[in-house]
């Protein structure tokens, strides 16, 4: 599968964004899709989750409360509407893909090219 990432932006502490990861593929829905980000110096880590089976999600807890993961699988396509945005939220976002993932550990096999998200104080 291929994934396109976009919906990344300049954006003011307390603002929000919306994130799209679009999919290629007819098999959308066999995929447990992630979000990660990025800052610089700084390693990659998980922001959110949403399972192929029943779409339950998970958050890191620097992100609960604030972002919320969904998915549209007609639209072959996963959402991260990221609310209440800190500077520390500045970072390159990037979706990832598994197939038939039902454990949040673990290595994703597919991976978008990211979105820039900075968020200003």
């Amino acid at each position: 599968v291929q994934l396109q990432a976009s919906g990344g932006g300049l954006v003011q502490a307390g603002g929000s964004l919306r994130l799209s990861c679009a999919a290629s593929g007819r098999t959308f829905g066999t995929y447990t899709m992630g979000w990660f980000r990025q800052a610089p110096g700084k390693e990659r880590e998980f922001v959110a989750g949403i399972r192929w089976s029943d779409s339950s999600t998970r958050y890191a807890d620097s992100v609960k409360g604030r972002f919320t993961i969904s998915r549209d699988n007609a639209k072959n396509t996963v959402y991260l509407q990221m609310t209440t945005l800190k500077p520390e939220d500045t970072a390159v976002y990037y979706c990832a893909a598994e197939k038939y993932r039902s454990a949040w550990s673990g290595d994703f096999s597919f991976w978008g090219q990211g979105t820039q998200v900075t968020v200003s104080s």
